[in-house]
């Protein structure tokens, strides 16, 4: 099983410092939209997302279907076909993707610490 892609998303209290910060240490912004208070920066292969307002907790974020360069990759674990493997397991969801639907979705669920985990699919799966 994959997750794709893998970023750390921090909310933050002021966008223009945290970004100001986190380009000190090499990052350089790669998506996002200031204005609307969120911004995704990279080192490498290292990914951050940075949102201000928009979500009460840190959280980490997987994205089915994508690289670390954000190529959709030929061959990919769909979010509802890990959302049926979450629920085999006995995970607990705390958003689920519409099982009905293919392409773009999304799913959310939620550690042992209370920490929140994002399965955010932006691509559809090949063949769909």
């Amino acid at each position: 099983m994959s997750l794709g892609n893998f970023s750390v998303s921090l909310t933050v209290k002021d966008i223009a410092a945290s970004r100001a910060f986190y380009e000190s240490l090499g990052f350089k912004v790669v998506a996002g939209d200031a204005a609307q208070n969120w911004l995704v920066l990279a080192n490498s292969t290292a990914r951050i997302g940075i949102f201000q307002g928009m979500f009460e907790r840190n959280m980490l974020t997987f994205n089915p279907g994508w690289d670390s360069e954000k190529n959709t990759l030929a061959k990919f674990d769909d979010v509802r076909e890990l959302q049926l493997r979450f629920k085999e397991r006995g995970l607990t969801l705390t958003v689920e993707a519409d099982e009905s639907t293919t392409g773009p979705a999304y799913l959310m669920l939620t550690d042992p610490d209370g920490n929140p985990i994002l399965i955010d699919q932006h691509v559809d799966k090949p063949g769909e």
